[in-house]
């Protein structure tokens, strides 16, 4: 993924409360504040800015702020769902209203609000400027609208009777309802908190003794219902311990999806985010037969590894091709396997090339899981020319042998094809190599990191740049400042590391489409 996550927002400076509103006494005394302008909006928007924010906030008591960038490539994808969420809320007359502010050009309210990417939101609520909410819902206008539903009105549906209780089970793929002897319990506000943002399930609760007894319970429990699988999954409540919310969000995450799940856009959001570290993958073209009964047999597997290995299928015959690149695989090898950790990020493929059945899929699993068998590597084969041309090209056979040259100073790019960051530096990069040819002793190269894996260099972010000074020792230096010519020149000629120069003057905004040479400046979120 282009860049690299970043740290959580700064703690805010505590303000005072007439400073923040615009409302402290002037040197005379108290001023009377001016009388509040109308706000301006744009596509159901409104435009906020340090002037009118809190005319804002008074006025609408549930406000969903974004700060973004005019330059954001997130940003601009947002900005017609965003409007679309504003649109949808507004057929409801709902209260909630949407806005947005330019980050770049409200440097005093990025800074008030400790944003430090783009687009950051923010949910207000009941007018108040301090602590707002950080928005971590979907980025489409149906799940902003829902998000914000679930703040405005109850996230749960109060069951009285059997009818209303199946009604809601029939109406939904997956529904959630909590069973609580007391609702005035503190276990069932941690229920609500948790219903406000598992915005694909439904959410319902009751108190009522006869619902309790229609679905077998005697103590409070959580109740998944869902029309696939075993059908239902119960959470029973710690009597002790109380209703402990991570667990309960495991739980609903992992019995939520199919034992067998097909990789696409809409489910890989849920993949990455069950929490289930070892994914079991199966590459098979769903336009042939023989693939799709290997489906049996990989289902039939999946039981025994519920909760801690995922079981996902991948149709090579639809738009998965990155799936396929990034395992090293070619649809014409489907069917196989593969294994992956998903925070080691290593790759595992079966020992032999044998039928998929359940029994194969068990021991495959047990094998990978017991340590007795090893990971592969992706590697490209050297290309006869890759020392040809001015940047050399690297890939993970040809590494080790010229990173390691004792008697060359190495610096590396380390790139994604699709990374729009490692093509705007790419330019730069060859006037580099061009500026150096005559160094013999300065060698500048790229990898292609996502088709070559190297064990001692996961890379997590593109581009990531690596100096390899000469001499023995196998030193890296990672470099971490401004992406350009000049900036790379001087690492360089200083053996590795820039020099220390006095500021001159006001530092000028760095290119939005790289990162900052400030870590407090706002970046794209990535």
């Amino acid at each position: 993924m282009d860049g690299q996550f970043l740290l959580p927002p700064l703690l805010l400076l505590l303000l005072g409360a007439s400073v923040l509103w615009g409302q402290g006494p002037g040197p005379g005394g108290a001023e009377e504040e001016p009388p509040d302008e109308e706000i301006p909006e744009e596509d159901g928007i409104l435009v906020l800015s340090q002037r009118n924010l809190g005319p804002a906030l008074r006025k609408h008591h549930t406000l969903l702020v974004q700060f973004y960038a005019p330059w954001c490539g997130h940003c601009k994808a947002l900005a017609p769902e965003y409007s679309k969420a504003a649109a949808l809320l507004a057929a409801e007359s709902a209260e909630a209203r949407l806005a947005k502010v330019d980050g770049p050009a409200e440097a005093e309210l990025t800074k008030e609000f400790a944003v430090t990417e783009y687009p950051t939101l923010k949910f207000f609520r009941d007018g108040q400027r301090t602590h707002p909410e950080e928005y971590t819902g979907p980025r489409e206008a149906d799940g902003i609208a829902e998000w914000l539903r679930r703040r405005l009105g109850p996230s749960a549906t109060r069951l009285e009777d059997e009818e209303g209780a199946q009604a809601l089970i029939d109406g939904r793929d997956v529904v959630v309802i909590g069973f609580f002897q007391d609702l005035q319990d503190d276990d069932v506000a941690t229920f609500l908190a948790l219903a406000q943002d598992a915005l694909d399930m439904t959410f319902g609760l009751t108190d009522q003794p006869k619902l309790f007894q229609k679905f077998g319970l005697t103590k409070d429990t959580v109740v998944l219902f869902k029309k696939f699988d075993e059908g239902r999954a119960d959470f029973p409540v710690d009597e002790e311990l109380g209703l402990d919310q991570g667990d309960l969000s495991h739980f609903l995450l992992m019995h939520s999806m199919h034992l067998v799940t097909e990789f696409n856009s809409q489910t890989s959001p849920k993949i990455f985010a069950a929490r289930i570290l070892n994914h079991l993958l199966l590459f098979v073209n769903q336009t042939l037969a023989p693939h799709q009964e290997l489906l049996v047999g990989f289902g039939e597997a999946a039981p025994l590894f519920r909760g801690q290995v995922l079981f996902v299928v991948v149709d090579v015959g639809a738009d998965n091709g990155h799936v396929l690149q990034y395992f090293g695989l070619k649809a014409e090898e489907a069917p196989t396997l593969r294994f992956i950790n998903i925070e080691t990020t290593k790759k595992y493929a079966p020992a032999d090339g044998g039928p998929v059945t359940a029994a194969s899929v068990t021991t495959f699993c047990h094998a990978v899981l017991g340590g007795h068998i090893k990971p592969y590597l992706l590697s490209q084969e050297v290309p006869p020319d890759w020392d040809q041309r001015l940047v050399k090209t690297l890939v993970g056979k040809n590494f080790e042998q010229v990173a390691f040259d004792e008697t060359k100073n190495v610096f590396i790019k380390f790139y994604a094809p699709w990374c729009t960051h490692c093509k705007d530096m790419a330019a730069a990069w060859e006037v580099l190599a061009e500026k150096y040819k005559d160094h013999d002793d300065i060698i500048i190269a790229e990898l292609d990191a996502t088709a070559n894996e190297l064990e001692a260099f996961p890379v997590h972010g593109f581009p990531t740049l690596k100096y390899f000074p000469a001499g023995p020792g196998r030193k890296v230096i990672e470099y971490k400042s401004t992406r350009d010519l000049e900036t790379f020149s001087k690492f360089l000629d200083n053996g590795g590391k820039l020099p220390v120069e006095e500021p001159a003057g006001e530092p000028t905004a760095p290119d939005p489409e790289t990162p900052a040479n400030s870590t407090t400046e706002p970046k794209e979120e990535l």
